[in-house]
């Protein structure tokens, strides 16, 4: 028989909801709900959350009850309210006292005990609800996967069901009237209103039995103090992409939010909410038009974050001891990178990048209020086929918070905000876009080449203050946007054109490319070998759906999100002794650069700055206070490397091979320190900068010291040129 055609004898559930909160035991034999209703009575936290899973093992409940609590939740949760009201233990704890609750709730007590209500009548009465200082949900179970908002019909009305959405807009936290209480001018007496629904109509007439008998028809005041307001918040939940069949725009679902789970969600967060499916009748006028149909609406009980913000991550016990035994690998650097995106062949410095991205640096706040951002902003130009736009999907399924958009389908007011107005309120509003949207997170832009010019000055401030200023109907404010921007973007002409300048096939203005910390050109070359192992790779990832041996487990995008979430609380400083390192090699970029008739990019203090960011995001990733020399040596490598296929080109224009340029560079070197010597590590350095390889350094040492131009230590490999 279906559980909604027997009568239900709701003293006897409400005597079982009490065994079960008394008796259950939690996972180390301790009374879990024994202690969540102490610390709620000892004012430490405001909600009983009562989970199926739980309810689910007790040995005396039953599938039948449990089917009545799926199917007639917001009945139960009176029950368990009711069940909680009775069993709620005396505070152990001192608190911070609630002056104007508790002095009116002494007073009512007092009151009634000395017969100051007739209580003939139930408005009299005083209701449970105003005397909890708490509230009950009930979360459903773990493992059920959650609906779509398309699997959710008419037959889930008024029972608990589990929906995966993101969170397109928030309403602000406002007072929801519980409990309206008025004071009778005539006879004193307090009287209750019960308010279920976000409309009602207040009480004029006092109904007391004093004021019936003395036929005066008693003026009610409403007692805004003493009345009851829970916090509310409107919540619009959307379909999530992956959701929505083809053809079909996605749909959303407006979910209340009461209590303790308001401020849990923000706009862009992809979260999963189970709650109670409800009816909502329109009012007013919109009643008459709308006749007998009525909007549907979702009261959320729990809200889950499919990734959590870096701050708000916990790591789990295996977690810790997994960070650990990565941290204390001497080469987590390139496994955290090789990580990334693993079915994409080759990139390897293009995903070392990225992950400093994901990683970043500290945001720095002078004594005066000046601000020095620490988010990192890349962009990747490069030849169509050379998996940029792959590179940055990827890159957004592992950032907690990410927003993915295309340069022509953003407009100025979309990438940062637009007024709209307020359906419920009719006022002007600022809705939030893309960037304000991944607030702390990354926003990938693809495509950005095509966007228009007026829409791309919308992200100057962006990329430098990280605020959005606006000053649009009436509506002046600034809004955080601090995130880190990850472009991606075709030259000029569709494919690099070498007959032309860098200049000219980057084809961005100097104001935006000096704010990229990192611009890294892409160009697809024939090579025999590299495309024949290119060729080889996809092949073998079309056919396994997986990638190659790396030489290690890949590791998953949960790890690697514990993993940085880890690094990102550490906050490295610059030590002295580096400060003058640094400076001479900016200055050595300036001046190269000068040097060039065509720049490869635009060189501003911006850049020193660069370098320190990367720096610090290096040591970020090895739980380092402080960088470290090699630190600084890597982020000038990836500078250099970001234009290695120019760099390439120019080695062939000019003749030379690789062996003749390494012997270039260490005897410019060797001219330039006035020295005859060159150490092994510092050779290493400089020519991994220009793209060289150990191998090719180890050729060239042994090819001109058997010409007798150098001499080679045996054990530390330091080169010692020979006076001619």
């Amino acid at each position: 028989m279906a559980a909604g055609t027997k009568t239900v004898d709701y003293a006897a559930e409400r005597a079982l909801a009490k065994d079960f909160l008394t008796n259950f035991a939690g996972p180390h034999g301790e009374p879990k709900y024994q202690n969540i209703l102490q610390d709620i009575a000892n004012r430490k936290i405001r909600a009983a959350q009562i989970e199926l899973d739980d309810l689910f093992h007790y040995k005396d409940v039953d599938e039948e009850f449990l089917q009545r609590v799926t199917e007639n939740t917001k009945r139960y949760i009176g029950i368990f309210a009711e069940a909680v009201d009775e069993l709620m233990p005396e505070p152990t704890e001192a608190f911070a006292v609630d002056e104007d609750r508790d002095i009116l709730m002494t007073q009512r007590v007092d009151e009634g005990a000395d017969g100051g209500a007739d209580g003939t009548d139930p408005l009299q009465r005083m209701p449970p609800e105003i005397k909890r200082f708490f509230e009950v949900y009930i979360k459903a179970f773990s493992k059920v996967t959650p609906l779509t908002l398309r699997q959710v019909k008419a037959s889930h009305i008024g029972q608990l069901v589990k929906i995966s959405g993101i969170v397109t807009r928030c309403s602000d936290v406002k007072p929801l009237m519980q409990v309206a209480v008025y004071t009778c001018e005539e006879c004193g007496f307090e009287i209750y209103q019960e308010v279920t629904a976000r409309v009602f109509m207040p009480l004029f007439e006092c109904p007391s039995q004093r004021c019936k008998l003395n036929k005066a028809k008693g003026n009610l005041i409403l007692q805004l103090r003493a009345s009851k307001f829970l916090k509310f918040q409107e919540v619009k939940l959307q379909e999530l992409a992956e959701h929505v069949p083809k053809g079909h725009i996605p749909r959303s679902l407006t979910a209340h939010l009461r209590g303790e789970l308001t401020r849990k969600v923000a706009p862009g967060d992809v979260v999963e909410m189970s709650g109670v499916f409800l009816p909502m009748p329109y009012f007013g006028f919109r009643a008459m038009r709308a006749g007998l149909v009525a909007d549907t609406y979702l009261e959320a009980m729990s809200i889950t974050h499919f990734k959590k913000k870096y701050e708000e991550y916990e790591l789990k016990g295996d977690e810790q001891e997994q960070i650990d035994r990565l941290a204390e690998d001497g080469d987590i650097y390139s496994k955290l990178s090789k990580s990334l995106a693993p079915e994409i062949f080759g990139h390897e410095d293009v995903k070392k990048a990225l992950l400093l991205l994901l990683v970043g640096a500290p945001h720095r706040k002078l004594g005066d209020g000046m601000k020095i951002r620490g988010d990192l902003h890349i962009c990747l130009m490069g030849d169509p086929g050379v998996a940029k736009s792959q590179l940055l999907k990827h890159i957004i399924n592992v950032a907690p918070r990410g927003v993915y958009t295309t340069g022509r389908g953003s407009s100025g007011v979309g990438l940062t905000a637009a007024v709209q107005k307020d359906p419920v309120t009719n006022e002007f509003v600022l809705e939030g876009g893309a960037l304000v949207l991944a607030d702390m997170g990354i926003c990938a832009i693809d495509e950005f080449d095509k966007m228009e010019e007026s829409d791309r000055t919308a992200i100057h401030e962006v990329m430098e203050q990280q605020t959005v200023s606006i000053a649009k109907a009436g509506i002046t404010t600034s809004l955080n946007a601090r995130t880190a921007v990850l472009a991606a973007a075709n030259p000029a002409w569709g494919r690099y054109d070498m007959r032309r300048t860098p200049a000219e096939n980057i084809n961005l203005p100097p104001a935006l490319l000096s704010r990229f910390d990192l611009l890294w050109l892409i160009l697809d070359r024939a090579d025999m070998e590299n495309d024949l192992e290119m060729a080889r790779h996809v092949v073998h990832v079309h056919q396994n759906l997986e990638s190659p041996a790396l030489g290690f487990t890949a590791l998953e995008p949960s790890v690697l999100r514990a993993y940085i979430s880890a690094a990102r609380r550490v906050t490295p400083s610059v030590p002295r002794d580096l400060e003058e390192y640094i400076a001479t090699a900016y200055s050595s970029i300036r001046q190269e650069e000068a040097k060039s008739n065509a720049p490869h990019s635009y060189t501003t203090i911006r850049t020193l700055l660069s370098i320190v960011r990367i720096s610090i995001a290096l040591a970020r990733l090895r739980f380092s206070e402080t960088v470290a020399q090699s630190d600084v040596d890597e982020a000038l490598r990836l500078m250099q490397m970001s234009k290695y296929s120019l760099y390439s080109d120019d080695r062939q224009r000019s003749g030379l091979d690789a062996i003749s340029d390494i012997y270039s560079i260490l005897r410019d070197e060797a001219a330039r320190t006035s020295s005859m010597d060159v150490k092994y590590g510092h050779a290493l350095n400089l020519i991994s900068r220009k793209g060289y390889s150990e191998a090719q350094l180890k050729e060239c040492l042994e090819e001109y010291a058997s010409l007798n131009v150098w001499q080679i230590h045996p054990s530390t490999f330091d080169i010692h040129f020979i006076d001619a």
